[in-house]
């Protein structure tokens, strides 16, 4: 609409301008080298107009003569990108579907038109790992880095060749320099975290994560997280050269993540040895009532070195006050009133668990009738039942189960990925589980006179334990089958096999585990 008024608005001006000349006619005359020139003015202004036009005329045509090689060279540049964006458009769409004699010809076709360019050199790097010529593919990527515009794209591609054939030296340089290069690139970053966690090097992987921070890779909660692990990771590395540095360094990852279980259990532990107890039974209080953990349970009944067994049952069954109904709660009374000679508590505290028990519960129930009575019997039908009873939750972290944490995963080198959960919980499991329904108890005899036989069925086996039985006797709590350090989890049976037949040959001697776990 503007257009349109700007056009009448432009043909009323020269409509009023060729009025107004006409109203006002007047004589122009032209006197030069002997000629005399007389007209009209307004046949003067319209020569004058028409000269003006052939002058442009005539320009443009000579312009366009002294410009021809430009534009003959423009058309056919024009034309030949045209033809290398078909050829790389083809090529790529090859590669996409695998049809890698069609990639290669294309590819060969886009070399020929636009040699170097970033696509034609992309496409050269697809049709090399197409084919497997992972040679091919890095002198392609290798060509990139050598562009400003496409190092990344080069040094991304050189990082994917090196993981390939599991160079992890030369991997970790690629993402270094891609990160130096470009801070804010999200794949270098973690790249970069990921090798120096892998490496122990926790001050440079700290250096990592905040500067993944600082470019919004990750978010202010995952920072504060995975920086309680490394500071964590840090106090761990220390604590036995220098316990006040890993003591320093523990308060500072308890105070980013007070619910980290490590951080929680180390800083008790040495605010425990620097008589600090106040201090580390808020701090294990605080851990315990978000994540009930047994490390935590054990560290804060053994905060004031020389207290008695009933003391730290005492200390036990306040910590355990803050998680009513759990099971680690339970679990925990149990084993200090077993240390106490509470009997009867730690059979109360177990109770409401015995109708689906884990290995724990059963493992400690065993250790309890055999302390309590004597009864070896009851003693080996709980342990029988500690094969085939639920999991107790372990540190697990990309399907590797370790009796300890760490703070990197020993598959993925992912930081903060072990998990306190019940190894491949996530997986169905519909086999049927035995119910521990209690047999009828019987009464020890007195010294003098013999026992009452009782009839029990034999278990399949008792395993032997890994290790010998620490001083704080956590062991007790453990599994039946004992895992190593870390214990890459290939398979898990549901069921030990087949039981042993009953043989009325007298019982064999008691392994060094029961020796050990009912002494």
């Amino acid at each position: 609409m503007i257009r349109v008024l700007l056009f009448l608005a432009l043909v009323a001006l020269v409509a009023f301008g060729t009025v107004w000349i006409a109203d006002r006619p007047g004589d122009v005359a032209i006197t030069w080298q002997g000629y005399r020139i007389e007209t009209s003015v307004t046949v003067a202004v319209t020569a004058i107009a028409f000269l003006i036009v052939l002058a442009m005329l005539l320009w443009a045509f000579i312009r366009t003569i002294l410009r021809s090689p430009d534009l003959v060279a423009m058309v056919l540049s024009h034309r030949r990108g045209v033809r290398g964006y078909l050829a790389i458009s083809r090529g790529l769409i090859s590669v996409g579907a695998g049809d890698g004699r069609a990639a290669n010809k294309f590819a060969g076709e886009a070399d020929k038109i636009a040699p170097g360019e970033p696509l034609a050199l992309l496409l050269n790097a697809q049709v090399a790992q197409l084919a497997g010529d992972r040679a091919a593919a890095e002198l392609a990527f290798r060509a990139m880095t050598e562009r400003a515009d496409t190092k990344l794209l080069g040094l991304r591609g050189l990082f994917i060749e090196a993981g390939r054939r599991e160079d992890a030296i030369s991997a970790r340089a690629y993402a270094e320099e891609a990160a130096k290069t470009s801070p804010a690139l999200a794949w270098a970053g973690q790249a970069v975290l990921d090798f120096r966690c892998v490496a122990g090097d926790w001050t440079g992987a700290q250096a990592a994560l905040d500067r993944n921070r600082k470019y919004s890779l990750i978010d202010s909660a995952e920072h504060k997280r995975k920086r309680a692990v490394l500071l964590t990771a840090r106090a761990l590395a220390t604590e036995e050269g220098d316990r006040d540095r890993a003591r320093s360094l523990a308060l500072d990852a308890v105070k980013l993540a007070p619910e980290l279980v490590p951080a929680a259990d180390l800083a008790g532990r040495l605010l425990g040895e620097a008589n600090e107890i106040k201090r580390a039974a808020r701090i294990i209080e605080k851990a315990w009532q978000a994540n009930p953990h047994p490390d935590l349970a054990d560290t804060y009944a053994h905060l004031r070195i020389g207290d008695s067994a009933r003391e730290r049952l005492t200390r036990v069954q306040s910590l355990a006050a803050k998680a009513p109904g759990h099971v680690e709660s339970a679990l925990a009374v149990a084993l200090a009133a077993i240390d106490a000679q509470e009997f009867a508590v730690a059979r109360k505290a177990l109770d409401p668990f015995l109708k689906q028990p884990t290995q724990r519960v059963a493992v400690l129930m065993a250790e309890l009738e055999q302390r309590e009575s004597g009864d070896e019997g009851r003693a080996r039908d709980w342990m029988a039942r500690a094969v085939r009873a639920l999991r107790d939750p372990a540190w697990t972290a990309d399907g590797v189960v370790s009796d300890r944490w760490m703070p990197v995963s020993p598959v993925s080198g992912r930081l903060d990925a072990f998990q306190w959960k019940v190894p491949l919980n996530e997986l169905s499991d519909d086999r049927e589980m035995i119910e521990a329904v209690d047999p009828p108890r019987v009464p020890r005899p007195p010294p003098p006179e013999p026992p009452a036989a009782v009839e029990t069925p034999a278990p399949a086996a008792i395993p032997e334990p890994a290790q010998p039985r620490p001083a704080r006797r956590r062991a007790a709590l453990a599994p039946p089958p004992r895992v190593d350090a870390v214990i890459p989890l290939t398979h898990v049976p549901d069921d030990p096999g087949p039981e042993a037949p009953h043989e009325p040959d007298p019982q064999p001697e008691p392994s060094s585990r029961s020796l050990r776990l009912f002494k």
